[in-house]
């Protein structure tokens, strides 16, 4: 029996991109990568299913949706390994067992190699965040754990609000931050975090467009 695992970091994420094969049992977790391989919901049954349903190959788009770690990634594809699971991924191309069920040394290798690069650029893009968000605290684009203040929306929330893009829009067109507070018939203080949340996002934006070299 063919089985496929995905996974993607939020509830909010499309796993839609990480193509189902047909014919094959499909595993999804909705979790961050950090989570070891073990204790994530899906791939715990997934490790209970694979004796009583005789699962044999798992797909998996790539890698790192086995883990951010090194090690746990290493850790979960030799259990694998040694239960005699031949593990496929579509993206970096590789199979971690040869035709006659042995383990394929090189997938091994290039496995090792691109788990630490994903690694090695995770912990840079998680640093490289924190730069930012310190840069628009300083800026007072950023409060707490960043929604805009007096409010239980999520920056994107808050800004995917009707009155949230009326106020961008008049901002572009060139109008005042009173003016547009009158147009848009609300407060100068809302035009004001409207402002300011989307300036954080922005800058946020900025930074994550650097992605690690596996992630999705």
């Amino acid at each position: 029996m063919k089985a496929q695992y995905n996974r993607v970091s939020t509830e909010e994420q499309n796993a839609e991109r990480q193509e189902v094969i047909k014919g094959t049992l499909v595993y999804l977790d909705k979790c961050s990568g950090s989570i070891h391989f073990k204790d994530r919901k899906s791939a715990s049954k997934l490790l209970r299913d694979i004796s009583e349903k005789n699962i044999t190959e798992i797909s998996i788009h790539s890698i790192d949706r086995l883990g951010r770690n090194t090690l746990d990634i290493m850790n979960t594809l030799k259990m694998f390994t040694e239960l005699g699971i031949n593990v496929i991924s579509k993206k970096e191309g590789f199979s971690t067992l040869n035709q006659d069920g042995t383990e394929n040394l090189m997938a091994k290798l290039m496995i090792g190699i691109l788990g630490t690069i994903s690694e090695f650029e995770y912990n840079r893009l998680k640093e490289r965040q924190a730069e930012g968000i310190e840069k628009a605290r300083e800026r007072g684009a950023y409060k707490g754990n960043g929604r805009p203040s007096g409010t239980k929306l999520s920056n994107t929330e808050f800004l995917a609000k009707k009155k949230s893009k009326d106020v961008l829009r008049r901002i572009k067109q060139g109008h005042s931050l009173r003016d547009t507070a009158k147009l848009c018939k609300c407060s100068l203080s809302t035009v004001q975090k409207v402002i300011k949340t989307s300036e954080f996002l922005h800058s946020i934006n900025e930074i994550v467009e650097v992605r690690p070299y596996i992630a999705e």
